[in-house]
């Protein structure tokens, strides 16, 4: 069964390339980098954010030697800014231990900030040739769906014998055109929900399709527990400026730019006196409510925020604290900001956005 799977799953690929700009060489930079831009993300959505941090950081010195601003800069709205950081990380420490030079075995790698198993292995085996199998989301679905596996991929156990079939399947292959065929399979063939079993070239011994469960494999036992957050920002100009702070601590949008903001428990109540005494002292506002009641949603994969966007003008001077910059509202393209902050500034013109 395990060689029909491979004999099949090589001929497909053969069948159906996929023309994905970081697979021309077998640079482990750029091979890194795709992988970590596509974690969480479709390739038709990190693709363009790929292309567009190659070419501003084209070696690891080049992402070494980066300002941490601009490397959030070229990932802004791509979300899990974590990932940035750590590669920002990352780059700098191979650049001092290693020479600027990526390391070349499978433990060193996985040894690496922001790398795990699945990305220690992508890179072993696209850049190095070392047989390495590749089990993300896509890989963990075909093999329990073509193997009949019954059991909750939630569950270490089952991830563990997933990757030992994988091992075995790999063996005698090239492992970068085995990893790269099965990753392909299941982004495009085996998808989620109901494939189109009727044209797929493993579907005669897959043990789903035989059992007539292809929409329930692969089970999940383990619920992502959600919670509600509600952010009231304030959107204050004085003159040609406004006021903006980096977010700090550990918490969402970490390192960030965002309008004066207070969080509320629930509902997004305006209260101007008592929100803005942490972000500064002032004697007057002018207050404008163009968008009031309009309310923006981002939903994140633990919570989902809510936003309201509430516009004041100053008509005094005002004391900042020490988190609170005031930049010329032309600047405001220079800073990075969270989706929900940057799906408001695409919905209104810069004579209404301030």
């Amino acid at each position: 069964m395990s060689k029909k799977f491979t004999s099949g799953l090589l001929d497909w690929h053969i069948n159906n390339p996929r023309d994905l700009p970081w697979k021309e060489d077998n640079d482990p930079y750029k091979t890194w980098v795709s992988e970590i831009i596509m974690q969480q993300t479709r390739v038709a959505q990190g693709t363009p954010y790929y292309l567009k941090f190659i070419k501003a950081f084209p070696t690891i010195d080049d992402l070494a030697n980066a300002e941490e601003s601009k490397v959030l800069k070229l990932w802004e709205g791509l979300g899990y800014y974590s990932r940035a950081r750590n590669m920002h990380f990352t780059a700098k420490y191979v650049q001092q231990e290693y020479k600027s030079v990526f390391p070349d075995t499978y433990k060193e790698i996985l040894n690496l900030k922001g790398i795990g198993p699945y990305t220690a292995a992508a890179i072993a085996s696209f850049s190095f040739g070392l047989s390495y199998p590749v089990v993300d989301g896509n890989v963990l679905r075909v093999i329990s769906r073509y193997f009949g596996i019954l059991k909750s991929i939630d569950e270490s156990q089952t991830k563990k014998q997933i990757e030992n079939i994988c091992i075995e399947l790999i063996e005698g292959t090239d492992p970068a055109i085995f990893n790269q065929a099965i990753m392909n399979f299941g982004a495009t063939q085996c998808i989620p929900g109901k494939p189109d079993c009727d044209y797929c070239k493993l579907a005669k011994n897959c043990q789903a399709r035989i059992l007539n469960k292809v929409s329930e494999i692969p089970i999940r036992t383990k619920k992502v527990k959600q919670r509600d957050r509600y952010f009231l920002y304030y959107i204050i100009s004085e003159g040609d400026h406004l006021f903006i702070r980096q977010r700090t601590g550990k918490d969402i949008w970490q390192g960030l730019y965002e309008f004066p903001m207070v969080e509320k428990k629930k509902e997004l109540k305006i209260d101007i006196e008592n929100d803005l005494n942490d972000f500064f002292t002032y004697k007057d506002v002018k207050i404008s409510l163009p968008n009031n009641g309009s309310i923006f949603k981002q939903k994140l994969s633990h919570q989902t925020i809510y936003s309201k966007f509430i516009n004041l003008k100053m008509v005094a001077p005002i004391i900042l604290d020490s988190n609170t910059i005031k930049i010329n509202q032309k600047e405001i393209n220079k800073y990075s900001f969270p989706k929900t902050i940057l799906n408001y500034i695409k919905s209104k013109s810069l004579s209404t956005l301030f």
